[in-house]
């Protein structure tokens, strides 16, 4: 264990906001606490990748997907990744960048070996993010979950991906995706939009933000020249070149440091975008995000779909479905989640039996 955690530290030390490292080998899967997942394979139409034996993220045929990757939420971020390759044209062109927390139970080294022994073909990197990054900037919020600092590791993609990587679909993990991913990667963000997602214009945009924001002519005149609509940021395409060039990373922060002093709005990390953003979003069809399916921020009640077709089930608030399917009352909409959970046991009482699957992979790993 000393060593896993020697080798960790160094990691934390060699970057400003994240270091990666890329996974090598394969695995049988043994020990992992995850069935392997079936080999999805590329149709004839497919591109092909110039070296196929080590897949560059640099790659311009490549769809890819960002996503934050923690003990808590494990068990939905594999079943994610599993959604996205059954569905996909073109499984072998994904490429995922997972974000990890700089104090999680699981070194990179135990999260890079279990994410090969389920997906052995996946082309993937992991990145810890360093939590001092934006620790300082947090808030309290209406729930404690949202505090957590991987939460804001969104803000960070376009210091933390490569540079060569000019584009990303960031994907929340407690969500499926039923429909093609190369569809949501065509998206075209017009008119210079930096970020794309389904827009919500009837929802009560005032609720996001207190009434000392509201009160306050100099901040609230953010949203004065144009019409803000709310949109969940746990679904967005985003253009990295665009968001370097316009330092759309220090624009949150700037409103994260007003509200530490103010407090004008209550849920953690999405106000900061909806202050940034809202208005000027590429509307994406909302098949792409049918969200809320986890219930409020207190009660996690059952909830049901939005009219319309589906293409992403999205499982935002308390209620999770791998929590609810566990402990025996799951909500209707829960049981089309399971298709694409990977986790071999039949039960998850606590947080002990994710662990002890790190534990595993620590002690292979000395």
């Amino acid at each position: 264990m000393r060593f896993v955690f020697y080798v960790a530290v160094h990691f934390l030390l060699t970057a400003t906001f994240c270091v990666g490292i890329r996974t090598i080998g394969g695995g049988d899967g043994s020990g992992s606490g995850f069935s392997e997942a079936p080999e999805y394979r590329n149709g004839v139409e497919c591109p092909v990748s110039v070296n196929k034996e080590m897949v560059s993220s640099c790659d311009p045929d490549l769809v890819h997907v960002a996503m934050t990757l923690d003990s808590e939420y494990l068990r939905g971020s594999v079943a994610a990744v599993h959604s996205v390759l059954r569905h996909a044209s073109c499984p072998e062109n994904v490429f995922f960048h997972f974000i990890a927390a700089e104090f999680d139970p699981a070194s990179p080294r135990v999260l890079s070996k279990l994410v090969r022994s389920t997906f052995p073909s996946l082309n993937f990197k992991i990145y810890i993010f360093r939590e001092d990054t934006v620790i300082n900037l947090i808030s309290s919020s209406i729930r404690l979950a949202l505090e957590n600092p991987l939460n804001y590791a969104r803000n960070y993609l376009g210091d933390i991906l490569d540079l060569c990587v000019d584009r990303v679909i960031y994907l929340d993990s407690d969500l499926v995706v039923v429909d093609d991913i190369h569809k949501l990667w065509n998206t075209t963000l017009t008119n210079s939009r930096v970020i794309g997602a389904p827009e919500y214009c009837h929802a009560n945009f005032t609720k996001y933000f207190t009434d000392a924001f509201w009160s306050d002519p100099v901040i609230s005149r953010v949203f004065h020249s144009q019409k803000p609509c709310y949109f969940n940021t746990g679904v967005m395409v985003m253009d990295l070149v665009r968001w370097r060039q316009g330092n759309y990373r220090k624009r949150i922060e700037n409103w994260m440091e007003i509200q530490r002093k103010r407090r004008i709005y209550e849920l953690g990390s999405l106000p900061p975008f909806l202050l940034v953003f809202a208005g000027n979003v590429e509307a994406i069809d909302h098949r792409w995000n049918q969200h809320g399916l986890g219930g409020d921020n207190v009660r996690g009640s059952c909830r049901s779909l939005h009219p319309g077709p589906v293409s992403l089930l999205h499982w935002s608030g308390k209620g999770k479905p791998w929590v609810r399917l566990d402990a025996g009352n799951p909500c209707p909409l829960d049981l089309l989640w399971k298709p694409y959970d990977l986790y071999k046991g039949s039960l998850i009482k606590d947080q002990s039996s994710i662990s002890s699957i790190f534990l595993g992979f620590s002690s292979y790993l000395l």
